[in-house]
């Protein structure tokens, strides 16, 4: 049996820089970005918040999903997180377990 995977999009702000993923784990990997625990883009570029997100069945089909919106242009990027969250809302508390 595959793991359940997410796609998410991290950001520093409202309409600021970007960073697309997938994982398994999303709580723990939107901890570790916040927190700024693994060095890279979004310690680097101080993307802290969960802008979006999508589940899938399989971590597979995330990463697929992932791939496919690094390739996007900026602007349909900004219409999946605006569809999902208009106001940019930090979305890890709804998925944070206490």
């Amino acid at each position: 049996m595959e793991l359940r995977g997410y796609a998410y999009i991290m950001a520093s702000g409202r309409n600021g820089t970007l960073y697309i993923g997938a994982t398994s784990d999303l709580a723990k990997r939107a901890w570790e970005h916040r927190n700024g625990v693994v060095e890279g883009f979004t310690k680097k570029y101080g993307c802290k918040l969960l802008v979006w997100y999508q589940a899938f069945e399989s971590l597979e089909a995330a990463r697929h999903r992932e791939k496919q919106m690094k390739e996007w242009k900026r602007l349909w990027k900004l219409r999946e997180i605006e569809t999902m969250n208009p106001d940019w809302d930090d979305l890890y508390d709804r998925i944070a377990t206490p």
